[in-house]
């Protein structure tokens, strides 16, 4: 049996066909090539279209058969990763109503702040394990106030992966994962929350069905399998937020275990058995998917939305850089950027900085010695800097991993971004082969049955490198200096 991933990025569509009997990659493939835009109308909005996110998946799964690599009869099972946190809107023709608004959205921050305090701080962490903060039932409380009559057209919410399985196979679902990443989902009771429904006045009609992440939901249609050359009836077995499925890829699904990723945004991943949350919201507590009414797995979030994006901002800024040369451009330069630092949060709220929007700053510039080597590399340690004192606040709720899995991909490809991550972290780090899209087509197999459990599915996974930290010392100075210059940003921030 062949498996087909889909991973829904922010940036663009990556496609993988996996052979399920050795996990082994067959075939991956990109659609953009160029990354695709967010579309800002105001300051701290992001939007993208849903309809060309399924036209970028259409797109992606024929360039990926146009390789001749694999016999497309034999896929059996289709998984799909995703963005998490976007609104998409379905009207009862399932016609898009509006674009998504997606993750790094800030504009709900005020209705999710009002919500906390209105639901009770004690009822929104316990029950939900999070504030409503700027997620997905908050956004869709922005557009019911300022688009009412679009409001009324509702007739389904979804988040990302649910739109995409949706066209697909023509079925609404949902997951408990999906719902607790839009804050819906209530822990204690193991069901959607009625006190988020009727305190931002939804209608239950709007939500989906709700079935495991690993599930059938829907078979591909006749008239889709036709377009995308491929046979109706394979189901969709599998739906997951990109980080809870980071974690499946890299195998991290029991307690203590902890992956990270460092694309458009940075992130670090643990696994709980307890309903933990952050007294102050500053991490977030979702199902992971291998969570059911019986067997808590909570996935415990740190994000950082300032962290792939600065660095693309920054290869913009140099020009005819390629990220290659860019990494060893800054690996020119010794730690520390003699004497440069970067905040780089410019992607919209923090939510490990209380929904603060800071922006990206840099700090000690000197015309007459920093190059772009130092911009870079300066960079690329204030990316490492934000994933310490993320770490700091998870150790503070509990949460001490002694080794991170991560995929050798985007940042994690830097060895300069790499080494400080280490030394800055203090934690060793465990690089792997594999991809969003991979773990999506893992996850299908397990959906669908091919594995009898998730050791078998990871029995062929090796680790490709280990790196440790060799500089401790040099890098806890750098950081302090750093974060001295983060406490004095968020200390003018609160007086304005």
């Amino acid at each position: 049996m062949l498996l087909l991933g889909i991973d829904v990025g922010t940036s663009s569509i990556k496609v993988s066909v996996v052979d399920a009997a050795t996990q082994q990659t067959l075939a991956s493939a990109q659609y953009p090539e160029t990354e695709r835009e967010i579309i800002s109308l105001q300051q701290g909005w992001a939007e993208q279209s849903p309809e060309r996110w399924w036209n970028d998946v259409k797109c992606a799964i024929q360039k990926l058969h146009q390789q001749g690599k694999y016999n497309k009869s034999d896929i059996g099972a289709i998984g799909i990763s995703y963005q998490m946190h976007g609104l998409v809107l379905l009207d009862k023709e399932n016609k898009v109503l509006r674009n998504s608004i997606i993750w790094c959205d800030s504009r709900a921050v005020p209705y999710g702040e009002k919500a906390f305090e209105e639901l009770g701080k004690e009822k929104c962490l316990s029950e939900l394990l999070n504030s409503p903060g700027n997620f997905t039932a908050a956004k869709l409380a922005w557009v019911k106030e300022h688009e009412p009559s679009l409001f009324e057209k509702i007739h389904k919410i979804m988040l990302p992966g649910d739109f995409i399985a949706q066209r697909l196979t023509g079925q609404s679902t949902t997951t408990p994962s999906a719902l607790s990443e839009g804050i819906f989902w209530n822990f204690k009771t193991h069901a959607l929350s009625e006190a988020v429904m009727q305190y931002f006045g939804f209608d239950n009609h709007i939500i989906p069905e709700i079935k495991n992440v690993f599930a059938e939901h829907g078979q591909l249609c006749p008239s889709v399998a036709d377009e995308l050359s491929l046979e109706p009836g394979i189901p969709v077995s599998y739906k997951a937020g990109d980080q809870p499925n980071n974690a499946l890829s890299l195998n991290v699904l029991e307690p203590g275990e902890v992956a990270a990723t460092a694309g458009t945004s940075g992130v670090i991943y643990g696994i709980s058995d307890q309903l933990t949350y952050d007294l102050e919201s500053r991490i977030n507590s979702f199902a992971h998917v291998n969570y059911t009414d019986t067997l808590n797995r909570i996935g415990v979030l740190l994000c950082i939305n300032g962290t792939g994006i600065l660095n693309r901002w920054v290869k913009n800024l140099v020009g005819n850089l390629s990220y290659p040369d860019m990494n060893e451009m800054a690996a020119s330069v010794k730690p520390g950027s003699n004497g440069l630092f970067v905040l780089p949060f410019g992607n919209g709220a923090e939510r490990m900085l209380n929904n603060k929007i800071i922006g990206t700053h840099f700090y000690h510039i000197d015309l007459n010695k920093h190059t772009q080597a130092h911009v870079i590399r300066a960079a690329q340690e204030g990316i490492a800097f934000s994933f310490r004192y993320g770490l700091d606040i998870m150790r503070s709720n509990g949460m001490t991993p002694s080794v991170i899995r991560a995929s050798r991909a985007n940042m994690f490809l830097s060895p300069v971004f790499t080494e400080a991550f280490v030394n800055a972290t203090n934690i060793p780090v465990e690089l792997y082969d594999c991809d969003g899209s991979v773990g999506a087509a893992i996850g299908a197999g397990i959906g669908v049955g091919y594995f009898k459990n998730t050791a078998e599915a990871f029995k062929n996974q090796q680790v490709l490198q280990v790196i440790q930290p060799t500089q401790t010392a040099l890098y806890n100075d750098l950081y302090q200096d750093w974060k001295a210059l983060l406490m004095q940003r968020l200390q003018t921030e609160a007086e304005k």
